[in-house]
């Protein structure tokens, strides 16, 4: 069973909701990532993803990519990223997922990069171009590392399509609470729950909502029929916005507590 399974089957069994909140390695710099991920670790977060930071970030919205811009200006890169995993790896019972583009994957070679990556604790891999056809030789190279290929949906994913990749994710589905990019925003589009009780009618593979999420009421909303709730853009924000590296540890600690705290024992509605 892997990292990420096993702390779904115990949140389950403690009727609590997960929370997956995001940071952009290397924004400010990889130390100051260093200290948001324990910090992050102890204010609540039942798993973290680590974005590894490209030059064309398709999926994202201003907030991401701008912070993808200062860590590649800090000179940041996938093995930076993987090296920062290994050192705070022993520190951490979270399970610790990558989301990244293909291309700096695949620049690796797939089972250089599946090798590195589980030597390095890493334990889930999230790529939101690359589909499951034609990411095959990836994933295939991650399952044999023992490292969960996380893949997406959306509420314009068709029923068969949908019926695929509940059977081909591992560790959980992230599914996208909009059609557009990331970013925090004040409501959650029409037919996510609708969505999230289709993959429930396919599977019992455990399903987290992402993109948008920006309070702990929308969290709560969320949490009433999903597995769990991915924040990343208002994070980043407060990372922004932080006055001092001190102080955008300290907020976004904060705000994490805040997002977890609906999500102790919420009865989900059947």
């Amino acid at each position: 069973m892997s990292r990420i399974t096993d702390r779904f089957v115990r949140l389950r069994a403690a009727g609590e909701q997960a929370l997956i909140p995001f940071v952009t390695a290397g924004d400010p710099d990889l130390d100051t990532t260093g200290e948001l991920v324990l910090a992050l670790a102890e204010a609540g977060a039942d798993a973290i993803e680590l974005g590894v930071p490209f030059s064309d970030p398709t999926a994202d919205g201003p907030s991401i990519q701008r912070a993808s811009e200062r860590s590649l200006a800090r000179g940041t890169t996938l093995r930076r990223v993987l090296a920062l995993v290994k050192r705070l790896r022993p520190q951490l019972e979270v399970p610790l997922l990558l989301m990244g583009y293909a291309n700096p994957f695949y620049a690796l070679g797939v089972d250089g990069f599946a090798a590195e990556a589980a030597a390095a604790g890493v334990d889930g891999i999230i790529c939101p171009d690359l589909p499951p056809e034609e990411g095959a030789d990836l994933y295939f190279a991650l399952e044999k590392a023992g490292i969960d290929a996380v893949l997406m949906a959306a509420p314009t994913t068709t029923p068969a399509r949908l019926e695929l990749l509940a059977q081909r994710t591992r560790g959980f589905l992230y599914y996208v609470s909009l059609t557009g990019v990331t970013g925090a925003r004040a409501t959650l589009a029409q037919g996510v729950e609708a969505g999230v009780r289709a993959v429930r009618a396919l599977s019992d593979v455990p399903v987290c909502v992402g993109f948008g999420v920006s309070t702990p009421a929308l969290a709560a909303e969320i949490a009433r029929y999903a597995d769990g709730v991915v924040v990343g853009g208002a994070i980043v924000d407060r990372i922004e916005q932080a006055a001092s590296r001190h102080a955008a540890v300290t907020a976004v600690a904060r705000f994490v507590a805040e997002l977890k705290a609906p999500l102790r024992s919420v009865a989900m509605r059947g």
